[in-house]
């Protein structure tokens, strides 16, 4: 068991409590004022101090400096990691009008609200589960003075409630789409709120005029497993947007206006006193009224079911409506008593729609890898849609059609029993008119010519009174005796001897019509056969009607089989261009197992030469090496010879200079010696 998490946010004051300080709540000029901490909430008189009986604790309270990321991550982030593990969960804002819900449901551009914060953390989670496949499923409705309606389509048919084992409280006939990111479910999202009844009244410019409920199904199963044994984990988030508790004398309603906000009270009433009874303890919990109201019959499973529940109640902080803020809180406080046993939701049979689906899905996915698998992707998720929506028509049709079979069967009970009754006015009319033609046949009788004496009386003092007739003998002979007489005649004794038939009388024309007045006694019963007759007719027509459209059920849904039948050729037609496409896609790959093969045959080739090439070139290194070697030595003996030839140059140098002196000397002598 699991208590219901349960937080309390105030909205920020509004620009008309900012300018009249007198109507104000915390930090405003009023005599009370409300207390908020992190976790408790309690009212103040400013004279008096704290009040009693005003002091209320919960897991969570949030001022009007709180923004929608602060609210989801304490109350909701945790909620969605397990929805998608498998579990229930339902998160709702209730309150007064005019006091955040709609704003902490959807939020605004800057600070996005509880929905949209929610739909991209499931799909986030999503992606992060490597191990799991998932289908998400989304679908949006309204409750609008008590009539249910589907926001994203605009046919106007009113759905109703319906329940079974497979699938436990369901809305029938509500469309369903199969998204696969966040971007799809925000464009769904946008289409049901510009379908979604909102009105203006004194204390908000647009008032919700309905409660909403935007539901994700959450379907996943371990990859690589096909089995049709293998077990499906089936999920349902509810993300409920509640219309906000009014008062007439201070929302100012009227007309059509007033009349939304009696269903809106009284739905709302219904849902506090389901708190109320899941509050109390097990033994005066009784019955509780999930019926009463087409929202708490909706989240039944939400409010001591199976799912992890999440409540924010949103109040106003100015002191004009203390009142409906201490009614929001003590539902909170009421809420806070309730209890839930979450489980893990698995499926083992063909009532998951992934399931269904998976063979399908995991044939195609094998065979859409590598190019146009994005394109093929869209296809495949829209025949999945288009298969999923004929899937909801046929059952639609199948529930209709058995309701007109059921309504059939009714109307010939009720014709046969019409029948019956019908058969039996006619006969006792048929009685009627024996009668009167028997009063008339008495009349033509021939008189009896015997005479009576004077003193013959046939005293009969009680048959006038009494309307049951003398009781019948056991043996009736030909001959009757004093006995039998007395027994016919209840005790009346009479002279046997002067006992004679009365004579004939004649009747004359007002007797008839005494006799005939007198069957009129029976004359409503020729209206009630007409009327029977009438209501015979009645219910032939529509036995007839019903008949028609019976018919006309049938050949919608067989129209909506050879949909299916088309939407599979489709997907059998979409099977075949995937196999041709993997038929393309392994000719290629052949043809590059071909090419890698010769390119390998060339790598190893390449490499045995360049095994070669190495080795040959670690002998000229070697070589290489020596013969640097060698020109070392070269360089050095060069090295001593240049060495050699320097000195010998300059010692050929010194020679020269010398021998060159000596010729200059000589010549100088010579010619010295050669002048006279």
């Amino acid at each position: 068991m699991e208590k219901i998490s349960v937080a309390v946010r105030f909205r920020p004051p509004t620009q008309a409590a900012a300018a009249d300080p007198s109507l104000a709540g915390p930090g405003g000029a009023g005599d009370r004022e409300w207390r908020i901490d992190d976790t408790r909430v309690s009212l103040l008189h400013r004279a008096a101090g704290p009040v009693p009986g005003a002091f209320f604790a919960f897991d969570h309270v949030f001022d009007g400096a709180a923004t929608n990321e602060r609210v989801y991550g304490a109350l909701v982030r945790d909620l969605i990691g397990a929805v998608v593990d498998g579990f229930n969960g339902t998160a709702f804002a209730y309150g007064q009008t005019s006091s955040g819900k709609t704003f902490t449901m959807n939020g605004c551009d800057a600070d996005p609200g509880i929905i949209p914060r929610a739909v991209r953390d499931i799909f986030d989670t999503a992606r992060q589960a490597d191990d799991r496949e998932f289908l998400i499923r989304v679908s949006y409705m309204e409750i609008y003075n008590e009539e249910i309606n589907d926001l994203l389509t605009l046919d106007g048919q009113k759905l109703r409630i319906h329940e079974s084992l497979e699938r436990g409280v369901y809305v029938a006939g509500l469309r369903e789409e199969i998204v696969n990111s966040a971007e799809q479910v925000f464009e769904l999202l946008q289409l049901g709120e510009a379908n979604r009844h909102f009105g203006e009244t004194n204390m908000n410019v647009r008032s919700s005029r309905s409660h909403t409920i935007f539901r994700m199904v959450v379907e996943s199963s371990a990859k690589n497993q096909i089995d049709s044994g293998d077990a499906i984990r089936v999920s349902v988030l509810n993300l409920v947007d509640l219309a906000g508790s009014e008062r007439i004398i201070k929302t100012g309603a009227e007309g059509v206006r007033l009349n939304e906000g009696k269903y809106i009270n009284k739905s709302l009433m219904i849902l506090g006193n389901v708190i109320n009874k899941l509050s109390e303890n097990g033994k005066q919990k009784g019955h509780i009224p999930y019926r009463d109201s087409k929202l708490t019959r909706i989240l039944q499973p939400a409010l001591g079911g199976n799912a992890k529940t999440s409540i924010i109640c949103t109040a106003a902080p100015e002191e004009i409506h203390i009142e409906e803020t201490r009614g929001t809180l003590q539902f909170a406080s009421r809420a806070k008593c309730v209890s839930n046993c979450a489980q893990v939701n698995e499926i083992l049979s063909d009532a998951a729609l992934l399931k269904r689906q998976k063979l399908e899905i995991e044939e195609l996915r094998k065979k859409l890898q590598g190019s146009h698998s994005e394109g093929l992707e869209q296809v495949v998720l829209k025949l999945r849609n288009e298969m999923h929506k004929s899937e909801l028509e046929r059952d639609r049709l199948a529930m209709e059609l058995e309701e007109e079979r059921k309504l059939r069967m009714t109307l010939e009970h009720h014709l046969t029993e019409q029948q019956k009754k019908l058969e039996g006015q006619h006969s006792a009319s048929t009685s009627a008119d024996q009668f009167t033609d028997l009063i008339e046949l008495d009349a033509l009788k021939t008189p009896d010519s015997k005479d009576i004496p004077d003193g013959f009386v046939a005293c009969r003092s009680r048959y006038s009174n009494d309307v049951e007739f003398s009781p019948i003998p056991d043996n009736l002979d030909n001959i009757a005796g004093e006995d039998l007489w007395t027994c016919l005649n209840k005790g009346c004794i009479t002279d046997l001897d002067m006992l004679g038939m009365t004579p004939g009388k004649k009747h004359d024309a007002s007797l008839l019509q005494d006799a005939k007045s007198a069957a009129p006694l029976e004359e409503p019963i020729d209206p009630r056969c007409q009327r029977l007759e009438k209501d015979c007719i009645s219910v032939r027509q529509q036995l007839e009607e019903s008949n028609v459209r019976c018919a006309a059920l049938e050949k919608e849904h067989d129209l909506l089989r050879n949909d299916n039948s088309s939407l599979q050729q489709d997907l059998s037609e979409s099977k075949r261009e995937a196999d041709r496409l993997m038929a393309e896609k392994q000719a290629q790959l052949d043809d590059l197992r071909v090419r890698c093969v010769a390119l390998e045959t060339d790598l190893s080739r390449s490499r045995q030469e360049a095994h070669r090439l190495a080795t040959e070139k670690q002998e000229l290194t070697e070589e290489l090496g020596v013969e640097r070697q060698k020109m070392e030595e070269l360089k050095k003996d060069i090295r001593v010879i240049s060495q050699a030839f320097s000195q010998r140059d300059g010692k050929l140098m010194s020679l020269y200079t010398k021998s060159k002196a000596i010729l200059e000397n000589y010549k100088a002598s010579h010619h010295v010696a050669t002048l006279p």
